[in-house]
C-alpha cells in the first residue's frame, strides 16, 4: 500500500482529504486513482508541467516518472510548483 500526500490546494478539491492509502504498482497508477487526477494530468494523459512528484523524499521528475515502481509503504508527495511573472 502506497501513501499519497496532496498539498492543501489540491486537497481542497478532493473534499479536504490530504492523505490517500492506495494499492498501486507505479507512481502513475497511484496518481490516476486520486479524485483530483483531472488536475494532475493534461488531455494527453501527461503529468502537467507545474506538478512535481517526490517518492520517498526523492524528486521523481523525469522521463519515466509515471512508470516508477512503488514499494509497500512508499510515500508519494504531490507538490504544485509556483510560477508567475
Amino acid at each position: 500500500m502506497a501513501i499519497v500526500l496532496l498539498p492543501a490546494v489540491l486537497a481542497a478539491e478532493a473534499g479536504g482529504q490530504k492523505r490517500f492509502e492506495l494499492e498501486a504498482a507505479t507512481v502513475g497508477d497511484a496518481l490516476q486513482q486520486l479524485p483530483v487526477r483531472n488536475l494532475l494530468f493534461d488531455e494527453r494523459g501527461e503529468l502537467r508541467r507545474l506538478i512535481n512528484v517526490f517518492v520517498d523524499g526523492v524528486d521523481a521528475r523525469g522521463g519515466r516518472l509515471l512508470e516508477e515502481p512503488l514499494q509497500p509503504g512508499s510515500e508519494v508527495r504531490v507538490v504544485g510548483a509556483v510560477a508567475g511573472g
